[in-house]
């Protein structure tokens, strides 16, 4: 598809607003994480299921559906039909932005549960929420590994081919890093704070290049055997 770049940077730039407008809605307008008791965040969670639902949709559902358009955007641009490092990025790609669609479907039907049940019983509703908060950090709430992964083969793929600006190739190793680092426990917490806030930069440069990157600018540089 001829305009598919062209979409891709669109879709760049709303991962970058999502990710904007998630900082601000989870952490500034209802911010449910700090509640450590858990009755108490399954009652915060019902008193503030719209606007979560509506959130959750935001940065997580139309999140992901515009994260499988730029992936595709940019194993194009990158020529992943000659760049196993492309292809494989593209995979990664694809498979971040099924779990982070997944999580955020499993977000919203958890609480349609958890408040079916709380009038009834809001024991058991606060039961059924820790086990649906768990899958939902698992899937794509907590962890960003899948996400470095991406990031970082992105970087090693275009720096080979020269298909996007240096310097913003190596910020996306430290964007990349930062992701990767979440997977270790003791640094989850402050990998994923500096993944989310480099992510917002990166996407948004990202978006503007492809915007204004004509296709044509992309060298010819011959791909290794194996990359």
């Amino acid at each position: 598809m001829k305009n598919l770049q062209k979409w891709g940077g669109v879709a760049a730039l709303y991962e970058a607003l999502a990710y904007i407008i998630g900082i601000i809605g989870f952490l500034a307008v209802v911010n449910v994480s700090e509640i450590s008791d858990p009755l108490q965040k399954v009652t915060a969670i019902i008193e503030n299921q719209g606007l979560l639902s509506l959130l959750i949709l935001i940065v997580y559902v139309v999140w992901g559906m515009s994260l499988v358009v730029l992936t595709l955007a940019l194993h194009e641009h990158l020529r992943g039909q000659s760049s196993a490092t492309a292809r494989t990025a593209t995979a990664f790609g694809l498979i971040w932005s099924m779990l982070v669609i997944a999580s955020g479907m499993v977000y919203n039907v958890g609480m349609e549960t958890a408040t079916s049940l709380y009038s009834q019983n809001p024991e058991q509703a606060t039961t059924v929420w820790l086990a649906i908060e768990s899958i939902f950090n698992g899937l794509g709430g907590g962890v960003e590994v899948v996400g470095g992964i991406w990031v970082t083969l992105l970087s090693v793929a275009a720096l080979r081919n020269g298909a996007l600006p240096r310097a913003f190739n190596l910020f996306g190793f430290v964007v990349g890093v930062a992701g990767l680092i979440t997977v270790v426990p003791a640094l989850g917490e402050i990998g994923g704070m500096v993944f989310g806030l480099t992510q917002i930069v990166w996407f948004a440069w990202l978006g503007i290049t492809l915007l204004r990157q004509p296709k044509s600018t992309v060298q010819d540089v011959p791909s290794p055997a194996f990359g």
